[in-house]
């Protein structure tokens, strides 16, 4: 068995490509894991299954792998990853015949709809976990256009000039719709919660998918 090359935590995702398409397949385990968390986090606001989720995302980095050769680094490559991932994850919506509405004006009627159903229970009685679940549910109520920009900057960290670039839309409509997405949450989002533990994506699920996807890299190595 083929031991796998050294590969220090600060690598830049650059290096690992190169070394990549070099011949050290086995690196791209890294990648996997570098980004599962974001992969996660972006399909859950677009298709909110965890199921469908975790398939959606195995796609994504075999697409991505497969198409490693032609990634130029004129963009970064986790914008250029949450792009492919995006991408999957509307195909799986059109192929469901169901579509996200991209026109902001066409939300105003379900934003209307669906705010009364946000939950707002007390949140002084409300302990951490609680709180949390509690935030988790109301967030996958977002409309999706919404949900997604709100995941992107709010959880994620995403800057605004990488959404634009990931969804393809202005830097007005970013800050409109988490704008919007604000302040249907407002009032549970006016408590401290740590966000670092909202749509967690846990190690044993990490581990999960980077097997999963090592193992389809290391078919594909045979073959060719």
């Amino acid at each position: 068995m083929r031991e796998v090359p050294p590969a220090p935590p600060l690598l830049s995702d650059q290096e690992i490509i190169e070394r990549i398409l070099h011949g050290e397949n086995e690196l791209y385990s890294v990648i996997v894991k570098r980004y599962n968390r974001r992969l996660y986090r972006v399909g859950m606001s677009i298709i909110n299954d965890d199921v469908e989720i975790e398939d959606a995302m195995q796609v994504a980095y075999m697409n991505a792998y497969f198409s490693l050769s032609k990634f130029s680094f004129k963009s970064g490559f986790a914008t250029w990853l949450t792009r492919i991932m995006i991408n999957e994850c509307l195909l799986r919506l059109r192929l469901r015949g169901r579509t996200i509405i991209l026109d902001d004006s066409a939300m105003e009627q379900e934003l209307q709809e669906r705010l009364p159903g946000l939950i707002r229970t007390p949140l002084n009685n409300l302990d951490n976990t609680e709180l949390k679940a509690l935030l988790e549910r109301s967030i996958r109520q977002l409309p999706e256009i919404y949900r997604t920009v709100f995941i992107m900057r709010e959880i994620e960290d995403m800057h605004i000039a990488e959404i634009q670039d990931c969804l393809d839309i202005s830097e007005v409509n970013v800050k409109v719709r988490l704008n919007r997405a604000k302040n249907m949450l407002k009032e549970l989002l006016s408590a401290v919660y740590d966000k670092e533990e909202l749509l967690q994506f846990h190690l044993d699920r990490c581990n999960r998918i980077t097997g999963l996807v090592s193992s389809q890299v290391a078919a594909d190595r045979k073959v060719s």
